[in-house]
């Protein structure tokens, strides 16, 4: 059987914070939907923007179709790529919701009942029919799991490991991330400050580039967009200080101003 790797779990409602580490997260979105186009995702900005805050930086995001295969080896790359590893879609109650047991054999565990989910969706589905087999499968697990709580719709999400098996309906989503928040171990949260000008991104490569070397402790991240029948850019500086930041965000202006380009703080 395969190990788990541990999960460091905080009952505050703030997140534990390792200032010198930079914790990072994959995020797997399954569903043949998305990738048809038929369905326009939602959840990797929400999903990234709570891990921000978490202090936690999203760093690779992978769509793949519902085939098992192709599942469980984006689980195992991504679990072991990662200090976390987050999946949306898959975990209803049709044929085709199969994410639990392409998890499970990723994990190398057997799916089971969860006693607990069973009685949360009985109680869900008193005054709705009742539980059918369909209802049923989501009460489905990995061996070993635990339950991410749901107020939406009594279903729970998943997670063991360093693995979290959520929804693929974004207000669904987005209630499992508030029952996260303040669980998951991480780092500072990312700063940003964001700086825009009317001119092609080309034109300021190369102090893009000197700026960002003369400072080690941020990243500069140049958005190129056409408006009003010009070009333009916006220039987002992240970094985890708050100095830094400040120092960098002052020398790209100046910078800027030096080569005549009025600069717009906060971006065009």
């Amino acid at each position: 059987m395969k190990s788990f790797r541990s999960l460091p779990i905080s009952p505050n409602l703030a997140p534990m914070t390792s200032p010198d580490k930079i914790w990072t997260a994959g995020l797997i979105v399954i569903g043949d939907e998305i990738l048809s186009g038929r369905t326009h995702d939602k959840n990797i900005a929400q999903v990234a923007s709570w891990l921000q805050v978490q202090g936690i930086r999203l760093v690779e995001v992978r769509v793949v179709p519902d085939i098992e295969a192709r599942i469980v080896a984006a689980v195992e790359a991504l679990r072991a790529e990662h200090d976390y590893c987050f999946t949306t879609g898959g975990i209803g109650p049709t044929h085709d919701d199969i994410t639990v047991d392409a998890v499970a054999t990723a994990l190398g565990v057997p799916v089971v009942i969860h006693p607990e989910a069973r009685a949360m969706l009985e109680r869900y589905y008193a005054t709705r029919g009742g539980l059918n087999e369909g209802r049923l499968r989501m009460a489905r697990v990995p061996e070993g799991a635990e339950l991410i709580p749901n107020r939406m719709s009594g279903a729970p999400g998943i997670r063991i490991g360093n693995l979290f098996l959520m929804a693929g309906v974004p207000h669904i989503t987005a209630g499992m991330l508030d029952a996260l928040t303040g669980t998951l171990e991480g780092g500072a949260p990312l700063l940003s400050e964001t700086l825009g000008c009317w001119v092609a991104e080309s034109e300021v490569a190369t102090l893009l580039r000197e700026v960002e070397a003369a400072h080690p402790a941020c990243q500069i991240g140049s958005y190129p967009f056409f408006r009003e029948g010009r070009v333009g850019a916006n220039f987002v500086i992240r970094s985890v200080s708050a100095e830094d930041l400040a120092r960098c965000s002052a020398a790209l202006a100046e910078g800027l101003d030096a080569q005549g380009l009025a600069v717009t703080a906060g971006g065009i």
